[in-house]
């Protein structure tokens, strides 16, 4: 029970900095079945309304919160934030049976668009973030301003999977992995994710880990998995033509670097690449003032100069 407490009051430690950092719980029928989360901005009669948009998409693993609460207080000072959930996270899910990165898209575009009457924005994902945010840009190319994708491996291809190239065998392994019901598994998922991972952890904490994050729509997020890559080739993929910042560890055991590479080809120069040096997966965890720094340089000087590349 200690531990359980500890998860748990960690979750509400970051809910509660979300809320002093100005943010509200919104949560929105977007009708069909599906209904989303999104921490937004509370209205603020004496403060300008007419900042930029910044949109946080978060990956597998924790939740949103914990994936961008050590980074929230050096945007909200420039930006209006907006962190969903997507679907089947948090308090996110649908009744359709899509389980494309195009529709979660979607959706995001719809939940910000009618529900929170956003017209542009900047989008930074993180790992199958990145996978959405790359969808949004692509298919609302008029929202969308700024791109940053980090150690997201939206290049990858069906192929890469039996050519090698990932630590696991085939999706079923993967997904094993990616959504742990066991300390061992949450163990080996920090190995993947981290360069040194947390040692001596006590199985009781993981346990109470994955009971607060990781028992929620356990066969949704398996089929989100299996979306991604299957039938995925490089030559389908649309290029976005947005200014994009790619953040990767140049350890990473889950999307290799070599998919960092590959995406800043596809897009040339449009695209800046920066490797995080002895980082794995979790850049964002593992490295954050790194992390926030390459994200502030870029979302912030285009406010200062956005006609520069």
């Amino acid at each position: 029970m200690k531990c359980f407490n500890f998860t748990a009051s960690r979750d509400w430690f970051y809910r509660r900095s979300f809320f002093a950092a100005g943010l509200r719980s919104v949560t929105t029928d977007l009708g069909d079945g599906t209904v989303m989360h999104c921490w937004a901005p509370k209205p603020h009669r004496n403060e300008p309304e007419d900042r930029p948009a910044l949109v946080l998409l978060h990956g597998f693993g924790a939740n949103a919160t914990w994936q961008y609460g050590d980074h929230l207080r050096h945007l909200t000072g420039r930006f209006n934030v907006y962190v969903p959930d997507l679907l089947f996270f948090g308090e996110s899910h649908t009744a359709a049976p899509e389980r494309s990165e195009a529709f979660q898209a979607q959706c995001v575009r719809r939940l910000l668009a009618e529900a929170h009457g956003v017209r542009n924005m900047s989008l930074v994902g993180i790992s199958y973030g990145g996978f959405v945010a790359y969808s949004v840009a692509a298919q609302f190319p008029e929202m969308v301003e700024r791109v940053v994708l980090c150690c997201a491996g939206v290049c990858l291809e069906e192929a890469d999977m039996a050519e090698g190239m990932f630590r696991v065998p085939d999706l079923d392994e993967a997904a094993v992995i990616l959504l742990p019901q066991t300390p061992e598994k949450l163990r080996e998922l920090m190995r993947l994710s981290f360069v040194k991972p947390a040692r001596g952890v006590p199985s009781c904490f993981l346990s109470g880990f994955i009971d607060v994050m990781c028992t929620e729509f356990v066969e949704e997020k398996r089929e989100l998995i299996r979306s991604i890559l299957k039938g995925r080739k490089l030559s389908n993929l649309p290029q976005i033509t947005q200014p994009t910042l790619i953040i990767w560890g140049d350890q990473d055991q889950i999307f290799p670097l070599e998919l960092g590479y590959r995406l800043k080809r596809l897009l040339g120069e449009n695209a800046e690449l920066v490797i995080i040096k002895n980082a794995g997966h979790a850049v964002n965890l593992e490295k954050p003032k790194e992390f926030v720094k390459h994200l502030k340089f870029f979302l912030v000087n285009s406010l200062l100069s956005p006609s520069s590349p």
